[in-house]
């Protein structure tokens, strides 16, 4: 018994002194696995927290995993691009979607002024040249004005004169010319029997009659559109007065509703704009006007009745290109045929053709030139396009604003890639002059003037100078 507790201390002993080796080993094997080569055991140092931002490297012995590539990186080239167009013009569609639906819920104020601009690019020179003889502003303006609703007042009154005298004898003239076509058809080669006319004339008396209605509602609705017509009138001879009178202001306050960084260009793109449109009115103008009258002169001398009414349709219509000059010459051609017989409606043709081809092969590249040099595909897309938008009204304004539009856009460019085109910018942009040659130096911005102040003016407002002839209205 004396011997147990010796053994039991031995024991002990070498309890400890397994427990130290084990110890020892398991140092020795966490300072071969630091990847750091950090020392080796030594006493228990608290880690340091990871830094948050950075991922910890695997250890060693954890198997090799490859990484997954970037999704981005996983689409192809092309339908990167194809997306990032696409939701672009996704956004640009609805943007002109939802301006489409303004405008046809505003159709005819956005007509009115359109009116009222193209009147106004044709009156603005001679305020000018009234003005440069000595004649105030507002004289020169209301002179003009007046001149201008007064003659467009006559011709409407003549127009309607004419057709209101000649209307007993038109409609007798048009019975003789359909009893003279239906002779005409039955000696004619097309093999026509009287019964086959008889059959027409009998289809359309049941068509009339059975559609009583409709004709009714159509016109009621004839007079809607009257109304309509008249109050579109008279908002475009007021935004004509005014766009003459103050156009200069009504420019400047659009210019302030452009943000700051794009107003140079904006401002420098506005004359150039304002100058295609006044020679699109004026060279379309003079087109219509020797259209009108030489194809009236052919009516004239050919015994066409309504010669006269028929060529002021012939010049209203000219303003709608392409489309225009066929109803036109086919109206004209339609009168001569029913009231003169076949003979004198191939005349008629004859010259309607003749004066057309001259209209479109000399005149207009004569006339307007480069100014407003348009793609004739352009011109037939706008046209349509206008008038599936607003009608009549559509199919006007629609080359104009083509024109305007590449004007515009072309400049801009322009001005992205080498700066103000000619040296001219500025926050009012008139009194843009060509472009100068490399020696001058560019103008600076009328904006950076100082302000002027003086009776009657209000402190701090720049005096901009007096447009020129050829310049945009006040603006």
């Amino acid at each position: 018994m004396s011997k147990l507790p010796g053994w039991l201390g031995r024991f002990g002993s070498e309890l400890t002194e397994l427990g130290a080796r084990l110890e020892e080993r398991r140092a020795a094997a966490a300072a071969d696995d630091d990847p750091l080569g950090g020392p080796g055991p030594g006493p228990a140092v608290a880690p340091e927290s990871p830094d948050p931002g950075q991922v910890p490297a695997p250890p060693s012995y954890a198997p090799s995993v490859a990484a997954k590539p970037d999704p981005v990186a996983a689409i192809p080239w092309g339908m990167r691009v194809a997306a990032e167009a696409g939701w672009r013009l996704l956004v640009l569609a609805g943007t002109l979607w939802v301006l489409m639906q303004v405008i046809t819920a505003v159709q005819l104020v956005v007509l009115a002024f359109a009116a009222a601009l193209l009147i106004t690019a044709m009156l603005q020179p001679t305020v000018v040249r009234l003005k440069r003889t000595g004649l105030p502003h507002g004289l020169a303006t209301a002179v003009t004005a007046v001149l201008g609703f007064v003659v467009i007042g006559l011709v409407g009154w003549f127009v309607v004169w004419q057709v209101m005298e000649n209307l007993d004898t038109l409609s007798d003239r048009v019975r003789d010319g359909i009893d003279e076509l239906k002779r005409w058809l039955l000696d004619s080669p097309f093999h026509v029997t009287e019964s086959q006319i008889n059959d027409i004339a009998k289809n359309l008396s049941d068509t009339i009659s059975t559609n009583t209605e409709e004709i009714t509602s159509a016109g009621l609705q004839g007079v809607t559109v009257m109304v309509e017509f008249l109050t579109g009138l008279l908002l475009a001879m007021f935004s004509t007065l005014f766009l003459l009178y103050d156009g200069r202001r009504i420019w400047e306050w659009s210019l302030k509703l452009v943000p700051a960084a794009a107003r140079p260009g904006v401002a420098g793109a506005g004359p150039r704009a304002w100058r295609t449109l006044t020679a699109y009115v004026r060279g379309t103008v003079l087109v219509a006007l020797i259209d009108a009258i030489f194809i009236g002169l052919g009516l004239y001398f050919l015994n066409v009745p309504l010669a006269v009414p028929l060529a002021v349709f012939i010049f209203l219509f000219a303003f709608i290109p392409l489309l225009g000059a066929v109803v036109s010459g086919a109206l004209a051609v339609v009168v001569a045929l029913v009231t003169e017989g076949v003979f004198t409606a191939l005349m008629v043709l004859v010259v309607v053709l003749a004066v057309q081809q001259i209209e479109g092969h000399i005149l207009q590249p004569f006339i307007l030139g480069r100014a407003v040099r348009v793609h004739p595909l352009a011109v037939v897309l706008s046209v349509a396009t206008g008038g599936l938008v607003a009608g009549i009204g559509g199919a006007v304004v629609a080359v104009p604003l083509v024109a305007v539009t590449n004007t515009v856009v072309g400049y801009l460019r322009s001005y992205a890639t080498a700066g103000p085109v000619g040296g001219q910018h500025g926050a009012t942009a008139l009194g843009i002059a060509p472009a100068a040659g490399p020696a001058e130096p560019p103008a600076p911005p009328p904006a950076a003037a100082a302000p002027r102040t003086g009776p009657g003016e209000p402190d701090g407002e720049a005096v901009p100078p007096e447009p020129s002839d050829g310049e945009p209205p006040r603006t």
